[in-house]
């Protein structure tokens, strides 16, 4: 078995482990409930004209103040460390320095509470038969639910040619979505988007980056057939369906590619792609095919790295303020999670660092970040903007509750243990040591969300 030097990246990853804050260095702003003198002595007033709580709203409306309780006593015990991590979703081998992983060994239970990330994402050199995937799905969720917060498990499976699992475990395929724009039939849109998420489920993922939402305005765009329709209008009805398919077998969503790569000519995984729109044609026809989407709940929003001139900042949409606030949570009403395009692509690789693209993605309004390059100088330099107060820890907090809300709501989230005394019971003799490369001598290529 070959040996393999452990990487630079992660022997500075693993040492900073140590500097993790503890719960106690949480401000005391975030631990208060301001009270004002009146709420503690008035009198309760009753209203002759107010209308009766049914029991069930009462009991509703308690269930909901207990749950925000809940989430933001998890909050207060959290080191910032462990709340930018939670807004990463990587790969596991950004956090071994694997070439390729296929199973969980005891040195990425190593890695993971040193950088206790919020979900992983599997690509096809992670899947190599329907046991081995299971089981290595299953360690996952087994090591990341021990520490009370369990991980998004995602995947790329939209059908047609972005298909991980059907094209490496041979299953029935599911037909690219241009058909079911074709179509136009909702039932058929659900069939798909349930037979997806049944063997998603089958397999313990829980996240699925899809559906596409992006309408076909420039024939040479680069999604093709993965594009419902060129009617905004059929691309919102057909992904509402494959959401509600996804969402029967208990697997969260992705709309993407807001505000839309349907307009260019470009691939931003090669670099810059630069669309001319106007707000108004975006008003009429991209918002129009992604407002179906969120108003059948989407879990996420993926913002594409592709620069909108109407939005006048010549910036990657998730790095932009006015795509993601100004319109995606604004002008569009989006509550959920709002999560980047990989950070490992060219539109934002090619310019920027990592650190830079973290902070300005979380600037601009962003919850979560896919696949930073360098996932230490991602945390790093945003831990860094945090105790500098160029980003508030609010504004951080904001967005844990956001994922830790739906975390709970899928029944993977718990009064967590601390990261923190785990990472220091961790020495640096056990970390800078030689391990052990997986017995496949493969390497995985550059791997990015499509």
């Amino acid at each position: 078995m070959k040996k393999l030097l452990l990487p630079l990246s992660l022997i500075l990853a693993l040492s900073l482990s140590s500097c993790v804050k503890s719960a106690a260095d949480v401000s005391e702003s975030e631990n208060s409930q301001p009270q004002t003198d009146a709420a503690e002595s008035a009198e309760p007033i009753e209203d002759a004209n107010a209308e009766e709580i049914p029991p069930e709203e009462e009991n509703n409306s308690e269930n909901d103040n207990s749950s925000s309780a809940d989430i933001d006593s998890i909050i207060s015990s959290m080191s910032l460390h462990e709340k930018i991590c939670q807004m990463i979703i990587t790969t596991p081998e950004t956090l071994t320095g694997y070439g390729v992983q296929t199973e969980w060994d005891d040195f990425t239970t190593v890695c993971y509470e040193a950088f206790p990330v919020g979900g992983l994402i599997l690509f096809d050199p992670n899947i190599e038969s329907s046991s081995q995937l299971s089981k290595f799905v299953s360690d996952l969720h087994s090591m990341t639910d021990a520490t009370g917060i369990d991980v998004f498990m995602g995947v790329d499976e939209e059908g047609g040619e972005i298909a991980r699992l059907q094209q490496k475990l041979g299953t029935d395929p599911v037909s690219p979505m241009s058909y079911y724009g074709d179509t136009n039939s909702y039932d058929e849109a659900y069939a798909a988007g349930q037979a997806i998420g049944n063997e998603l489920a089958e397999y313990g993922f829980n996240l699925d980056f899809a559906p596409v939402a992006d309408v076909n305005i420039n024939p040479a765009n680069e999604l093709g057939s993965r594009i419902f329709s060129s009617d905004p209008q059929i691309v919102a009805d057909m992904s509402a369906a494959v959401i509600d398919g996804l969402h029967s077998c208990g697997v969260c969503t992705t709309l993407k590619h807001f505000p839309g790569l349907g307009a260019g000519d470009g691939n931003t995984h090669d670099g810059a792609v630069y669309i001319e729109r106007t707000l108004e044609e975006l008003e009429e026809t991209e918002f129009k095919a992604f407002k179906g989407g969120i108003d059948a709940g989407t879990d996420f929003v993926m913002v594409g790295h592709q620069t909108t001139s109407a939005a006048g900042e010549n910036l990657p949409g998730d790095l932009s303020h006015v795509v993601v606030t100004d319109w995606l949570r604004d002008k569009l009403g989006y509550d959920g999670i709002i999560i980047t395009d990989s950070h490992s692509m060219g539109a934002v690789i090619n310019s920027l660092s990592s650190g830079d693209s973290a902070i300005m993605a979380v600037q601009a309004g962003v919850d979560m970040i896919l696949m930073p390059y360098d996932i230490v100088d991602a945390v790093t330099s945003l831990e860094k903007a945090v105790e500098s107060g160029e980003i508030s820890e609010d504004r951080i907090n904001d967005s844990i509750r956001r994922i830790l809300t739906k975390k709970k709501s899928m029944s993977i989230l718990s009064q967590p243990e601390s990261q923190t005394e785990k990472s220091e019971e961790v020495t640096e003799s056990e970390e800078i040591e030689e391990v052990t490369e997986p017995e496949s001598e493969e390497t995985a290529e550059s791997e990015e969300t499509e």
